[in-house]
């Protein structure tokens, strides 16, 4: 029975992005176990850590901002867990915070809403010409959008995904672009696609800068 409910705020780096979703939750299983923290346990025949991902990271990504809950059977101060977790996982997951949050409080899931990242695009023209690409985006209502999966057809409306999009910066042939993402349980926008829509060569590399829950929404915790 779970008595404490942590939060977990950390990073993936390195080899780590390479990682897919299922391998990640072995990874904070064993590494709970290393660490001596009491997990608590679904019930039933086959008893599964109570460990919960904000949202799956896409393989190829990198992130400073992802959430993990961790339901434990004995209380612990915040403090005690990153002290003990920090020795038992690898040098490429990063954590950050750890901080107790209510029994009660709805799944992590179910309160995800944005997604911020950075994203770095390597165009063949003028990186100037980047900005009007992103301006033009934001200037659409719409943008029909087909996604190909095996033989499954998924079409929507880009746009729509878009929260916000923002050039960062520009160097050595490289633009940074900002993205904030919508990422609820009914959709979520795939960063490759928004620069697709660009018009421009796959990213080099993304950037998963923060999650955003229902409740940052409420305290205006947007850009």
């Amino acid at each position: 029975m779970a008595i404490q409910r942590l939060r977990v705020k950390y990073g993936r780096t390195g080899d780590l992005r390479f990682i897919a979703h299922l391998d990640v939750m072995r990874l904070w299983h064993r590494a709970m176990r290393r660490a001596g923290i009491a997990m608590a346990y679904s019930e039933g025949s086959t008893p599964r850590p109570r460990l919960s991902i904000a949202a799956a990271l896409p393989v190829g990504v990198t992130s400073e901002g992802e959430l993990l809950d961790v339901y434990l059977k004995r209380r612990i101060s915040a403090f005690y867990f990153l002290t003990r977790i920090q020795g038992a996982i690898p040098e490429t997951l990063l954590v950050y915070e750890a901080v107790d949050v209510s029994m009660d409080a709805p799944s992590l899931q179910s309160q995800v809403r944005l997604a911020e990242y950075r994203v770095g695009v390597a165009p063949d023209g003028e990186a100037e010409s980047v900005e009007d690409s992103v301006n033009g985006l934001l200037g659409k209502e719409t943008i029909p959008w087909e996604h190909r999966r095996d033989k499954e057809v998924r079409r929507y409306d880009l746009r729509a995904l878009v929260r916000d999009l923002w050039v960062e910066e520009r160097s050595n042939g490289t633009v940074t672009l900002g993205m904030l993402l919508r990422a609820d349980p009914n959709a979520s926008g795939r960063p490759e696609q928004i620069v697709a829509a660009l018009g421009l060569p796959e990213p080099v590399w993304v950037h998963r800068t923060r999650l955003l829950l229902a409740p940052d929404l409420e305290r205006g915790g947007i850009r």
